[in-house]
């Protein structure tokens, strides 16, 4: 079989990872040795192991004078586990087929290096975009010190997410929203809006059995810390974590009795909407989280567009029209003209039932793959 489909595999085993890896990209390795699978493997949760040395115990010394096919760059660094090029050179590789640089600047190019002086045969840049797709996150957190976030939004076909007198429960049917649960368990981190906590009391969980290991982390922003201390997010955050935004200034007997219930708050500046969203995505790729689902309301929303901190739209259309009166997707944020509208292209779409999912990158983006 060729490069390419070896690489899928591993591209394949890369995806399981998606959401319970952070701060660690999810990684895919398949070991290939006489035209015979002998190892496969991806990051665990956590980030531990790496891919390369769960398919290098699988292969065990069926491994040497083989080749790996790996999405990502091996480290070349010493940090919790030793250098995964130093694993695959000690396990006898004779040739490493490279998906993706990775970004980290301890790393970029230098695992590539190290496996070549080693006498390794590499290939580098197989299937480069899908698997740089995969590892969108970490090397946005690399180069921007944010995670990518994408932002989920269930409208009618108006753009509305509720009606008048606030009813939203449900616009979309049941196929939609599996898939809204599954697309939360492909983040390290649902975010909402205090506004959606007092409305709806969510848990912000994937209710999906057994489709990952990894807690997902509930994060709400919440200026004035109104989160209720006896709201299903605040009493369930001794199993699933829960953060909450809030701004500088903010009640510290309330502050106190929410890090009492077992949340974490992280403080951060305010601005005109309530706490710098900018500030607050830097904290949280500081915490080490990569990848971030923002599930509204139409305040967050409008307040993370504003700020150009959108770079995924998944939007959830049903087939229904609720009217201008109606809770918009997105509340005003001072568009003055057109052209400072943020722009997205849409790169795939699926029907769900009666209702449609559309897949959108922020414009500039030039891939055309939606991970």
């Amino acid at each position: 079989m060729s490069d390419e489909t070896h690489m899928r595999a591993a591209l394949a085993l890369a995806r399981r990872g998606l959401g319970q890896t952070a701060p660690n990209p999810s990684v895919g390795c398949v070991i290939v040795n006489h035209g015979m699978v002998v190892g496969r493997g991806f990051t665990a949760p956590g980030g531990r192991p790496h891919a390369e040395a769960a398919a290098l115990a699988m292969a065990g010394e069926r491994a040497r004078g083989g080749t790996a096919y790996i999405t990502l760059e091996p480290c070349n660094f010493t940090g919790k586990t030793g250098p995964c090029t130093e694993r695959l050179i000690e396990a006898g590789i004779r040739r490493a087929v490279i998906g993706a640089r990775d970004p980290h600047p301890r790393v970029n190019g230098a695992g590539l290096a190290r496996l070549e002086a080693a006498g390794v045969e590499v290939s580098a840049g197989v299937l480069r975009a899908e698997c740089e797709a995969v590892i969108s996150g970490f090397a946005l957190v690399q180069r921007a010190g944010r995670p990518l976030v994408r932002l989920k939004l269930a409208t009618s076909l108006d753009g509305r997410i509720a009606t008048a007198a606030g009813e939203s429960k449900w616009i979309t049917g049941g196929r939609a929203r599996l898939a809204a649960h599954r697309l939360r368990g492909r983040h390290d981190a649902v975010l909402a809006g205090v506004g959606t906590v007092l409305a709806d009391d969510p848990e912000l969980t994937c209710r999906i059995e057994g489709f990952r290991a990894a807690p997902l982390v509930r994060v709400v922003v919440d200026s004035h810390l109104r989160t209720p201390l006896l709201s299903q997010l605040v009493r369930s955050a001794g199993r699933d974590p829960l953060w909450i935004l809030h701004r500088d200034g903010a009640d510290r007997l309330r502050a106190k009795a929410l890090a009492g219930a077992g949340a974490r708050l992280i403080e951060l500046p305010a601005d005109r909407a309530g706490v710098d969203l900018a500030a607050g995505m830097r904290a949280l790729a500081a915490h080490g989280l990569t990848r971030v689902l923002a599930e509204g309301g139409g305040t967050l929303a409008a307040g993370l567009l504003r700020a150009g901190l959108v770079d995924r739209l998944a939007w959830f259309h049903a087939p229904c029209v609720i009217g201008g009166d109606g809770y918009p997707a997105a509340q005003g944020f001072g568009l003055a003209a057109l052209a400072e509208a943020p722009r997205f292209r849409l790169v795939a779409s699926e029907r769900l039932g009666e209702d449609l999912l559309s897949h959108f990158r922020r414009f500039e983006t030039p891939s055309s793959i939606a991970i």
